[in-house]
């Protein structure tokens, strides 16, 4: 018997086949659908992209015949390599709950739906957050992507109704729509390089299943997943906005996230890596029977991180930044001159903005890319210890 009645979630999935042809229409309509005509179907007559789009009645059609194409132009247009592991380790026949660093607005979650349609493997529903939905356009492509809409802030009480909200309706499309489902490991971005696990998010993964810690884990499948960029995803606007937070509150002006969403896409990204680790299996979660929830929480959480950090991908830049923000030569034999030279080049785009401190700016930069080679410092000395 089923546990919830599926018009429950009316008001954050994402759309139902039957919904594609009438979302077609509206997003051909677009002022916007040259533009997107130009980059994902170069060289084709925008009438002939038209006619196909409104030929399509389901999600599959969209995915297959646009989001692969929106995938392959950004692999081709932006990377030198893309690369993945460990989809081997998943079985066909699972659902899982894919738990990703975050370091892309759209192209974590969007990369990985490439690699699972690659692969044989059906897609999943990803969370998008309610602040992206900010047009028609974007929530009819969002909505016909399997995206569905996640909502943040408010006061305690409205937090507690959306997450417990968001609780069900990720154990529903596990357990009972039968859909796997991707949901990064925090709200909003990694700015600062450190990848680190919400453990609220593990609080809201359990209360759909409040009477029973493990099993509330256990019945979702949770493989952590790791992202790893060469060049992170609008590096110098992540480094602006840490810089402007030291010394105001950081508020987010009008567009700001589209910018995102389109810099992400275009920024040359170098080589980019997906990685799926070990799934967290139900008995490493009876190691913590004993511990409060809270407790619990804070463990699984960490436990996702060491998983992430294990598999992340340093790339030349991550030791190049380390050595230039400690004045040192440590790393020295993990990069030739010539990715030196391309990294200090870069570099010289700080130069560019007029602030009062560029030194603080060019340090917070810096720090995008060397903290991840401190995680994996840490990792592998803690590991070292065990030993």
């Amino acid at each position: 018997m089923n546990k919830y009645n599926p018009s429950q979630f009316d008001d954050i999935r994402p759309y139902y086949d039957s919904e594609i042809p009438a979302a077609m229409q509206r997003i051909v309509k677009s002022d916007f659908f040259g533009l997107l005509c130009t980059y994902v179907y170069p060289g084709h007559n925008p009438e002939d992209v038209k006619k196909m789009m409104l030929s399509f009645r389901t999600i599959k059609d969209f995915q297959l015949e646009v989001m692969r194409c929106v995938n392959e132009q950004v692999i081709a247009r932006s990377m030198t390599a893309f690369t993945y592991n460990g989809v081997e380790k998943l079985d066909p026949q699972k659902k899982y709950l894919f738990v990703s660093n975050h370091r892309d607005i759209m192209l974590d979650a969007c990369l990985l739906q490439y690699v699972l349609y690659k692969n044989g493997h059906e897609t999943t529903e990803i969370t998008f957050g309610a602040n992206l939905m900010s047009s028609p356009l974007v929530i009819d492509i969002g909505k016909a992507n399997k995206m569905f809409r996640v909502e943040r802030g408010g006061n305690m009480k409205d937090f507690y109704l959306s997450s417990k909200h968001l609780s069900d309706y990720i154990r529903y499309v596990l357990t009972e729509k039968g859909q796997g489902l991707w949901i990064a490991q925090r709200n909003g971005r990694t700015k600062d390089g450190y990848d680190q696990t919400d453990q609220g998010i593990i609080k809201m993964f359990c209360m759909s299943e409040p009477s029973n810690k493990i099993k509330a884990l256990a019945d979702l499948n949770i493989v952590p997943v790791a992202v790893s960029y060469e060049w992170e995803s609008c590096d110098i606007l992540k480094a602006l906005e840490l810089y402007e937070s030291r010394f105001t509150k950081y508020i987010k002006k009008p567009g700001e996230d589209l910018n995102s969403i389109l810099t992400g896409i275009a920024q040359p990204k170098g080589r980019v890596n997906i990685t799926f680790c070990d799934q967290i299996s139900e008995t490493e979660l009876h190691q913590f029977d004993n511990c409060t929830n809270n407790e619990y929480h804070r463990l699984v959480a960490q436990l996702i991180d060491e998983r992430i950090y294990d598999a992340y991908q340093l790339a030349p830049n991550n030791y190049i930044a380390h050595d230039l923000r400690f004045g040192q030569q440590l790393y020295r034999d993990h990069y030739t001159e010539a990715e030196y030279e391309a990294f200090v080049a870069y570099l010289e785009r700080l130069n560019t903005f007029d602030i009062p401190e560029p030194d603080i700016l060019r340090d917070i930069y810096l720090g995008i890319y060397a903290n991840p080679v401190d995680t994996k410092n840490r990792l592998n000395k803690g590991e070292n210890e065990k030993m």
